[in-house]
């Protein structure tokens, strides 16, 4: 009879894990501000560029442009991001943070470190650095891969 798969050892599923348990420990500590690491990223995106267009957030962010349009709409109606048409072209949506999305990015980003903080906390210092560093290599590697083999850019949500 053959051995079944050994999950505890594919790095497949342990990236899962990890995920799972990121996302948890994400939930758990901005609780209180009801946002999802999705929405995060994406206010996190626009602070850093204010007046970034869909396409180029969904991009940065790793999402697909239909998952950013849906999230900057809920992020809108909390009155954390404001979406305006470019003036030079009519199909681009510029975004910006409101004053209160401003205000609620930066508090969240305390939060979002300690939570990074938590997850690393298993490792000592020169664990984590090298954990961090193979996961950027692991996914650039992945990234270069299937931009090669699909001649020009990759839809970043078109890996799931």
């Amino acid at each position: 009879m053959e051995k079944s798969f050994d999950f505890a050892k594919a790095p497949g599923h342990l990236v899962r894990r990890a995920q799972q348990i990121a996302v948890s420990l994400f939930m758990a500590e901005l609780a209180a501000e009801d946002v999802t690491p999705v929405q995060f990223a994406i206010l996190n995106a626009v602070m850093d560029t204010p007046g970034i267009d869909q396409i180029t957030l969904s991009g940065r962010v790793a999402f697909d442009a239909a998952t950013s349009g849906s999230v900057i709409g809920r992020l809108e109606t909390k009155g954390w991001i404001k979406r305006e048409q470019d003036k030079q072209d009519r199909r681009r949506k510029l975004l910006w943070l409101t004053p209160s999305g401003q205000e609620a990015t930066l508090l969240m980003k305390t939060a979002v470190q300690r939570v990074q903080d938590t997850l690393l906390k298993p490792l000592n210092h020169d664990e984590a650095l090298q954990l961090v560093g193979l996961l950027s290599k692991l996914v650039a590697g992945h990234e270069s891969q299937l931009k090669q083999a699909e001649g020009g850019d990759v839809d970043p949500s078109d890996r799931s």
